[in-house]
């Protein structure tokens, strides 16, 4: 125990250090505040409180659990890194220790598992395990075998950060309420499987090295971008997507800056007749990629219709007028008891 105190507390100096270091080189900020950039490339990676945290093994969400044998238990150190040059990740990690041997239905029992943090000691009996760090979206697992003396075992992450945001237009920063991130990457079939769904605007994902595609959603209508992002291990990426969209707000109106009427029926099609929208309200404000369309309004049993277009970035109020009054054609007459013509 005492040997593991020790090994621990060089370990938490060492990451000390290497945070004072950090600052004294012009790399300012609590590397644990959430929403972090780091502040160059190369900067260490430690992970922000609102990172997003899952397994990145196929772990059963109940994993069968070990029972360990009586006897005398030896001190296992554990401690990860992003990269194999990297210092040791003082927060973040999940540490979890299966036995090596799997049981009657093939899964490998879970021995234990401790709260997110760092660097860990973990008390084990002699044997055989597999020990698992999770990192977000990022894991490594490593065989150990545990002597008859305590010991400390490293792990390579190969893992980074990636932070998203959007802008529209000009580069005018988009609302985060408005925005949803939807993280993918290929599989060994070659399909993109999601990887992080729903993610928000300003989180920091931890995610393994590679190459992952994101689809970027503005608004809940048809504004979508995407981009093939790489993440290099021990870094931050911080990727800004760029949208063609605007926010509308559509009005029926008697005439023209007039108050909109209430019990109003909405739909929105494209220019082809596709249907994208569809609401009841007076003023409903919706997000629609740069495009031309057509506002359709249904009020007390008549249709009012006008045709509008969107520009990237540009929020406009989109009034359609009771003068745009949808007159159905005038067929032929038919008399009752004569024939049609």
């Amino acid at each position: 125990m005492i040997l593991a105190m020790r090994i621990l507390a060089l370990l938490l100096g060492l990451a000390t250090a290497g945070l004072a270091a950090a600052q004294e080189n012009g790399l300012t900020g609590d590397l644990f505040s959430p929403g972090l950039i780091a502040p160059t490339p190369d900067a260490q990676l430690q992970p922000p409180a609102n990172m997003l945290t899952a397994p990145t093994l196929n772990l059963p969400s109940a994993p069968p659990r070990a029972v360990l044998a009586p006897g005398r238990r030896y001190n296992l150190v554990l401690e990860a890194r992003l990269v194999e040059e990297g210092e040791p990740l003082a927060a973040g990690i999940i540490w979890r220790v299966f036995t090596a041997e799997p049981d009657a239905t093939g899964a490998l029992p879970l021995v234990l598992e401790s709260p997110s943090g760092g660097t860990t000691i973990l008390e084990l009996p002699s044997g055989d395990y597999f020990v698992h760090a999770a990192f977000g979206r990022a894991g490594a697992t490593k065989r150990v075998t545990v002597g008859d003396d305590d010991q400390m075992e490293s792990l390579v992450l190969d893992a980074g950060g990636l932070r998203l945001d959007a802008v529209v237009g000009e580069g005018r920063t988009l609302p985060p309420e408005l925005l949803i991130f939807d993280v993918l990457q290929e599989n060994e079939n070659g399909d993109l499987v999601t990887v992080v769904p729903g993610a928000s605007a300003g989180t920091v994902i931890r995610l393994s090295a590679g190459t992952y595609h994101v689809v970027s959603r503005y608004g809940s209508v048809n504004a979508i971008v995407r981009a093939d992002i790489e993440i290099e291990a021990g870094k931050l990426t911080h990727a800004v997507m760029r949208h063609t969209g605007a926010e509308v707000t559509l009005k029926l109106v008697s005439t023209e800056g007039g108050e909109a009427l209430a019990n109003t029926s909405w739909t929105v099609t494209t220019q082809d007749g596709l249907t994208v929208h569809e609401s009841i309200g007076a003023f409903p404000s919706i997000v629609l990629a740069a495009g031309s369309y057509t506002a359709i309004a249904r009020h007390q049993e008549d249709i009012y219709s006008r045709d509008f277009s969107v520009e990237a970035g540009i929020e406009r109020d989109i009034e359609v007028r009771l003068a745009d009054l949808v007159r159905p054609e005038t067929g032929p007459v038919v008399t009752p008891g004569s024939a049609n013509p």
